[in-house]
């Protein structure tokens, strides 16, 4: 049984079909994650996407588990009697021991079971768990790190949870338990501990001690060999929660991270390689028609456009049809975000516009969330200054109506001299005077907090983007989840990122990339790096990544001021496409969605826990692992059109002319990229 061989990579090419379906009647599956049901970052994306696919293929024995977290449950969670027998009696012994544990489904797609525990209710069992994880794994947690103290809590139950269904079962169970971030890890530890007849998976979605040395900007992927990590990690006072992460790693049968960035980092940091890659995915629905998302797109612009109106009230002397709206949104991580490159590249991205005399404004959004105490009084006025200059408008357009109506009654052409009276011209300059300003429109849509040491507002302050009427580049920061109920931006993240040109996340530090990949699949170009999972994965498997719309930065191998450059060369060009080209890219940046869905995608934990069931238990499952490096497989070629992307990705290709755009065929297109995709990796089974 050749286990030994790992697959440790992320290509959808060279992978062969599974020759049989995979007996799961006496096998049972629980992931568990501090996430399930509580939305805290991106593994939550990750769960709760994947759920609906996760379901179909286990059915009735599928159990996620999570903590209990009352105000989620109220909206999220709808409990219910277990349906599992064996799973029913587990938890009445539990709560009968002095546990709460609940059972219900979760309201997402594919309604999946999830058992959730309130680790508070059994806090007065910590310091005695404490004592027991120092003396079986010498891991000590200090009493005021509240984020590790509900680990131990979680992760002792969740052990207990296991273990205890393990001995309700009457014949030798098939558990397979896949744990998510560190945050679940002791539960591993605990199963491997106890040599509880229980299959495990151990994803690391970041690791801690990467995530705190990038924001610490040291040169990290060039020293990665270099790093003391016990010292370094004791240095930023996580050395207990990097412990628990790497016993967690390298205690479980089967060890994945999300991006191949990510398992060069883990190998070195966790002391272990990863098994197996699992990309991140979502659930892509598909229009009917081509013209439906652009349709979306238009719309969601329109919005946007009118909160810009609004915002910029006596400053709009710009031309809205020719505004670019670029956005970056995520964590607050002012370093490992990029928010810092992209805020340079904005100020030379803005002297370029202004010395080319280019008629293009550029307005770019910061969605990241800070701490604020209410709206910015000017920028709530200037929503009411706009509501009143289109209802003021209303007002007169439905008298001109009236009188026009009336005249054309008679048999008579209005007078246009007289369709406008006194008391028209009266209400249509208060408007006119109301929108006058003596202040710049605002940078920031909120009241900070920190307004004097938060690192966007002083960056700006620095390079010296305040709006002004000569700027061709302004910026707006709304730290804030967006919101349909927001009195100011009335969208939800969705609609936002539909209505944008383009998302920019020139990330230092991104395992993944979920922001990226969600512009993909709404049809916005996007520009990520080298450093992110989703940027190497596209880069993997797109011949020529620009010409779909996806963008990727070097912030590998070039310096910052180089990739800066980098990045103003394509936010330039970018700027420089016409309408037209824009659609055309828009149109390729859609069809790559099938790259990213959880039914390809999903193959990946598929085969991960194949492989953990046998290692476990190798007198009844079997895995075969196929070799990743054979040739054969899919890889998007270069679009046989002209692709509207930036000059300087295409060092050989001359200028083109508008007249050579008139060559784009979009459903030759289509049906050429339909071609190249195939099915990913899916792994020979034996029972």
């Amino acid at each position: 049984m050749p286990l030994a061989r790992s697959l440790s990579v992320t290509s959808l090419s060279g992978l062969e079909d599974w020759d049989e379906e995979f007996d799961l009647e006496d096998a049972v599956l629980f992931e568990v994650a501090w996430e399930v049901a509580n939305k805290v970052g991106g593994i939550y994306t990750v769960i709760q996407t994947k759920a609906r696919l996760t379901a179909e293929e286990w059915g009735e024995n599928y159990f996620l588990v999570g903590p209990y977290v009352e105000s989620n449950v109220r909206t999220q969670v709808e409990l219910i009697e277990p349906t599992n027998p064996i799973l029913k009696r587990t938890i009445d012994k539990m709560n009968a021991s002095g546990c709460k544990v609940y059972f219900g489904r979760w309201l997402i797609e594919g309604s999946p079971y999830v058992v959730l525990i309130d680790v508070a209710f059994t806090a007065w069992s910590l310091d005695r768990w404490k004592s027991e994880l120092w003396e079986n794994f010498s891991i000590g947690v200090p009493w005021f790190d509240r984020e590790a103290n509900d680990a131990v809590l979680f992760g002792f139950l969740t052990a207990w949870l296991l273990g205890e269904y393990a001995a309700q079962c009457e014949e030798p169970p098939h558990i397979l338990a896949h744990f998510h971030e560190w945050l679940a890890g002791l539960g591993l530890m605990l199963c491997r501990r106890r040599q509880l007849p229980v299959a495990t998976i151990f994803t690391t979605h970041a690791t801690l001690l990467g995530r705190y040395l990038c924001a610490g900007k040291v040169d990290f992927y060039n020293n990665l060999a270099e790093f003391n990590v016990d010292k370094e990690a004791g240095d930023r006072q996580i050395y207990h929660r990097y412990c628990l992460e790497r016993s967690a790693a390298r205690c479980a049968h089967v060890f994945t991270t999300v991006s191949q960035i990510t398992a060069i980092e883990a190998e070195y940091l966790l002391k272990r390689k990863p098994d197996i890659i699992t990309p991140n995915g979502l659930n892509v629905k598909k229009f009917s028609a081509m013209h439906e998302f652009q349709n979306l797109h238009a719309k969601s612009k329109n919005r946007i456009q009118e909160f810009i109106r609004g915002h910029f009230y006596g400053h709009l002397d710009f031309n809205l049809d020719k505004c670019v709206f670029l956005f970056i949104a995520g964590r607050y991580e002012f370093s490992n975000k990029g928010a810092d490159i992209f805020l340079e590249a904005l100020a030379r991205l803005n002297y370029l516009l202004r010395v080319n005399h280019s008629d293009v404004t550029v307005v770019a959004f910061f969605i990241m969330p800070a701490r604020t105490n209410n709206f910015n009084v000017e920028t709530l006025k200037g929503q009411a200054v706009r509501k009143q200059l289109w209802d003021t408008a209303q007002t007169v357009k439905e008298r001109f109506g009236k009188k026009l109506y009336e005249s054309l009654l008679v048999g008579q052409l209005p007078d246009v001299s007289k369709m406008l009276d006194k008391e028209d011209f009266t209400m249509m300059k208060r408007a006119i005077f109301s929108t006058q300003r003596q202040c710049q429109p605002p940078i920031c849509t909120h009241n900070m907090l920190e307004d004097s040491s938060d690192p966007i507002l002083n960056c700006i302050r620095r390079i010296g983007l305040f709006n002004c009427s000569a700027d061709r580049v302004k910026v707006i920061f709304h730290p804030e989840f967006l919101s349909s109920t927001s009195p100011l931006l009335p969208m939800d993240y969705e609609e936002f990122v539909r209505g944008c040109h383009l998302g920019v996340f020139p990330s230092y530090y991104e395992p993944w990339g979920y922001t990226p990949a969600e512009c993909t699949v709404m049809g916005i170009p996007s520009i990520s790096t080298n450093l992110s999972g989703f940027g190497c994965f596209m880069e993997e498997h797109i011949a020529d990544p620009s010409a779909y719309g996806i963008y990727i930065l070097d912030r590998r191998f070039r310096g910052v001021d180089e990739s800066c450059n980098q990045l103003t060369s394509f936010l330039f060009q970018f700027c420089k496409q016409s309408r037209r080209q824009r659609i055309i890219q828009r149109n390729r940046t859609e069809r790559l969605s099938d790259l990213l869905d959880w039914r390809y995608l999903g193959r990946y934990y598929i085969s991960a826990r194949h492989m953990a069931l046998a290692k476990a238990f190798p007198d009844t499952y079997m895995y075969e692992a196929q070799d990743p490096t054979s040739s054969s497989g899919f890889r998007y070629p270069r679009p046989a059109s002209v692709p509207p992307s930036p000059s300087l990705s295409r060092h050989s290709s001359p200028h083109h002319s508008d007249d050579e755009d008139e060559r784009y065929d979009e459903d030759l297109e289509a049906e050429k990229d339909r071609v190249n995709i195939r099915q990913p990796f899916v792994a020979k089974t034996k029972k």
